[in-house]
């Protein structure tokens, strides 16, 4: 039985995982390496895993892909932390992913952006309340490009009890604390944003203690040691970090569209432990920014290795 919306709440506090999906050299399902790539990720604790979201390319995943990665890391995880997987498309389309990710045993839904479609505050609305009307686990909507909620939409989304967090990716902090006084502060708030502990002490400024970690794939140490400095409250050591690996990070991010999710491939297999290519229209990491990037990772390492 997955968790209630409530447990699932309470469950999704500090670093959250989000998984990528392995594939062959020929661009196939590597469902072999995705177990791996699992347990890794589990040896850094983390207090949930989010896969085929965004940096799981849900957007290059067949239906039947999706299914196939949901039930995979529902079967290897085995109920050691929360398991949620991305929905997201039109109304009716994420319907079938919440139906399929269900049906697999996934303990939650993160609720991805409508794709493309931007519509007015009630048809954002309308949407959520369907995919409410139907779901049997938790779900986090995420805020981000297409899905910029006022205030008011979500307090009343968050009156509902399968309405176990929110998730924001897109950065505007003063609507964020619009939000917060609007749910009165009850609606637990994740830091969504790419790169994420570059944001991580004004997030919690507005209340979001916990935060997706997208180097918790590829530098677990690295991620793991932001975090332990952060609950310490050890401010050197976040600063060296945030200094040596972090923002360096999210410059060389910036620089090519899509890096956001090839840049953690190249740095698994930077690190030995590749996940193959991405999908298109991702593009692979060039040659000089993937030294780049494996210089940010031994700084970081380092610095890991001394706190």
């Amino acid at each position: 039985m997955p968790p209630s919306p409530a447990e699932l709440s309470t469950s999704l506090t500090g670093l959250l995982g989000f998984p990528v999906t392995p594939f062959t050299s020929t661009g196939e399902l590597d469902l072999p390496r995705f177990e791996e790539h699992l347990d890794e990720m589990l040896e850094a604790a983390p207090a949930a895993l989010f896969v085929a979201c965004g940096t799981g390319e849900f957007a290059s995943l067949t239906h039947d892909e999706h299914r196939e990665v949901v039930r995979t890391a529902v079967a290897r995880v085995g109920g050691a932390v929360p398991v949620l997987a991305g929905v997201g498309g039109g109304t009716r389309t994420a319907l079938e992913y919440l139906r399929a990710a269900e049906d697999e045993g996934a303990d939650g839904a993160l609720v991805l952006p409508p794709y493309l479609q931007v519509g007015p505050q009630d048809g954002l609305l309308a949407h959520y309340r369907e995919l409410i009307g139907a779901a049997r686990v938790g779900l986090v909507p995420y805020q981000r490009s297409t899905a910029v909620f006022a205030p008011a939409t979500v307090a009343e989304l968050a009156r509902n009890e399968k309405i176990v967090a929110f998730k924001d990716g897109h950065g505007d902090i003063e609507l964020l604390q619009r939000t917060v006084t609007a749910t009165g502060g009850g609606l637990p708030l994740l830091n969504g944003m790419p790169t994420a502990e570059t944001f991580v002490r004004a997030y919690r400024a507005v209340g979001a203690v916990s935060y997706s970690s997208a180097s918790l794939a590829f530098a677990p140490a690295v991620a793991s040691a932001f975090f332990t400095a952060l609950e310490r409250g050890d401010e050197a050591t976040q600063d060296e970090l945030l200094r040596e690996f972090y923002v360096p990070l999210s410059e060389l991010r910036d620089t090519t569209p899509g890096y956001a999710v090839s840049l953690v491939k190249a740095g698994l297999e930077l690190r030995g432990r590749s996940a193959g290519p991405v999908r298109p229209p991702l593009g692979e990491v060039r040659p000089e920014h993937r030294e780049r990037l494996g210089r940010i990772i031994d700084r970081g390492l380092a610095v890991a290795a001394a706190a």
